[in-house]
């Protein structure tokens, strides 16, 4: 009989789709702490407060990877009830969060621009409880766009820089194909394979799965 205790990992996450584009909302609270983040609530917030309640965690923040509607174009209304602040993304998405309110129209989803609390840099990191991520700026998909990584969890939110099995689309306004591929290569790789993410939609994968299959950037890919 093994009476060894299981040690509680120090952050946890719960993926909560949103949106008519189901775009992957991640909740991530300090097990010490219970304190959480909403990372990208782009819509649907009845639905991501009943997550937060469930979770019987205290949201303390908003972390934002990218400015495009399904990510954060209701961040801004739940900040403004719940009285959080926004943190994220980088200032070069600023154009993207400043359209929010015609782009929500466009697609007949509600949306309002917003101003966030901090703008973020790569090398920065943020907060909740007491855990810290690292603030990776990732352009190509949209130029501001950050990635999240908690390295002592090997995890890590890459919103819509890299899916399992593909990668973020780069034919919208100011996205550019190699910055995409340099930053997936030079600056989430040599994280290492044993890292997993949350992508911006559908299932989970690891650095190291995407880098042996994926068409895009796996190392036979780009030989």
């Amino acid at each position: 009989m093994n009476d060894t205790p299981k040690l509680t990992p120090p952050m946890r996450a719960a993926i909560l789709p949103v949106t008519p584009l189901q775009q992957n909302c991640s909740l991530i609270w300090c097990t010490k702490t219970m304190k959480a983040a909403l990372v990208d609530p782009g819509g649907d917030l009845d639905k991501l407060k009943a997550g937060v309640e469930k979770a019987g965690v205290t949201l303390e923040k908003i972390l934002i990877t990218h400015g495009h509607l399904d990510h954060c174009g209701q961040a801004g209304m739940l900040a403004d009830e719940l009285g959080l602040p926004i943190e994220g993304p980088h200032q070069d998405d600023l154009f993207w969060i400043e359209k929010l309110d015609d782009d929500g129209a466009r697609y007949g989803m509600e949306a309002k621009s917003f101003t966030p609390t901090r703008w973020l840099e790569n090398g920065d990191t943020v907060t909740v409880g007491e855990l810290t991520l690292d603030v990776i700026h990732c352009p190509g998909h949209t130029p501001g766009h950050v990635v999240f990584y908690h390295g002592p969890s090997r995890f890590a939110i890459v919103g819509d820089v890299l899916f399992q099995g593909s990668i973020g689309r780069t034919d919208f306004p100011r996205g550019n194909h190699q910055d995409l591929i340099d930053a997936i290569t030079q600056r989430l790789w040599p994280l290492g394979d044993d890292v997993m993410f949350i992508p911006g939609h559908g299932p989970t994968s690891t650095f190291g799965q995407e880098r042996k299959t994926n068409q895009f950037v796996s190392d036979y890919a780009l030989g």
